[in-house]
């Protein structure tokens, strides 16, 4: 009796098969039996159902425009244009101010405050032609011939390194307006400011403007390697200014990494490029810079920016190249 017992409480050890389970007329209630399909078993089985899902849901159809909404949209589209219109009338009057002659007879006061006037300008100019339509727009108006025949070579050095910069922000990415500017002739002016220029952000910015004009830019490389370009960046890389150092090493870097086939011509031992000798010593300048293998090698900083950490020996010289003057 006590066995019995035991043995009629025993639950099971384990449920039945899902086909028993199913064996009935009655089993159509199921997953299998109903037609939905059976559910996933691992996960790409269950990103499968989910594609398979998301593809039969059909596409809402398009709601008409309210007249609320179609008003707003043509209110914001007019402001676009009016604004559009509005920066257009501060380049021409920017390029007024910049265009004005210097007084001739003026005190100190006035030609403090007329300094003041077109570097405002040149700031203004800066940040209108951020925008891409805005610089094409700068360029048709003729301020770049402007800039480059006026202000990289102007007396305040305030007014050089803004002009330096303007010439960058507009040409960056931009090929038309890049060839406009180099066919103005301001990558010589700005490699003579980068090498020889008493300010260091006049030199700073020169720099920026020569990234512009040279980085996936083939016209302004081959004008860069003909105006001794690379003796500059290099001249540039042993100067006492952090800024100047680092952001010439990383556009040297660049340019030999995008363009490994010169890199014989920075190491090949008193040799020009295009197959010119110039005697040892002998550097047009802002004399001999020191030997390519002899200058830090470039290392990530912990910021994220390339620094220059230590020195790598070795014995090779860099050829230097033409003059930039007397071309």
């Amino acid at each position: 009796m006590a066995n019995q017992g035991s043995g009629g409480s025993r639950l099971p050890l384990a449920l039945p098969p899902a086909s028993q389970g199913c064996s009935s007329e009655g089993g159509g209630s199921s997953a299998g039996g109903s037609g939905n399909p059976p559910p996933p078993r691992n996960l790409q089985g269950l990103l499968q159902m989910a594609i398979t899902a998301g593809s039969e849901e059909p596409d809402p159809p398009p709601e008409p425009m309210s007249e609320e909404r179609r008003q707003w949209l043509q209110e914001a589209m007019s402001a676009a244009c009016r604004g559009q219109r509005e920066e257009v009338e501060q380049m021409k009057n920017c390029l007024q101010v910049l265009s004005q002659p210097t007084p001739p007879s003026a005190g100190e006061a006035e030609l403090a405050t007329d300094q003041q006037e077109r570097e405002g300008a040149l700031e203004l100019l800066a940040d209108l032609c951020e925008n891409m339509d805005n610089a094409a727009d700068f360029c048709q108006l003729s301020g770049m011939h402007l800039l480059v025949g006026r202000y990289l070579e102007a007396g305040p050095a305030g007014l050089r390194w803004r002009a330096a910069q303007l010439i960058g922000t507009c040409s960056q990415n931009v090929a038309a307006i890049q060839e406009q500017v180099l066919g103005l002739g301001a990558l010589r002016k700005l490699l003579r400011l980068l090498d020889r220029d008493p300010c260091d952000s006049v030199r700073v910015k020169a720099l920026f403007a020569i990234s512009c004009l040279v980085r996936e830019q083939e016209a302004g490389l081959l004008q860069f390697l003909r105006l001794d370009g690379f003796s500059v960046l290099m001249r540039a890389m042993q100067q006492q200014v952090q800024k100047l150092k680092v952001k010439s090493a990383f556009l040297l870097q660049n340019l030999l990494v995008g363009h490994p086939e010169h890199k014989d011509l920075l190491l090949q031992p008193h040799g020009g490029q295009h197959g010119s000798v110039k005697p040892s010593g002998v550097w047009p300048l802002c004399g001999n810079p020191r030997p390519l293998a002899s200058l830090p090698a470039m290392r990530p900083s912990p910021k994220g920016e390339q620094g220059l950490v230590g020195a790598r020996p070795g014995r090779a010289s860099p050829s230097l190249l033409s003059p930039l003057e007397g071309h």
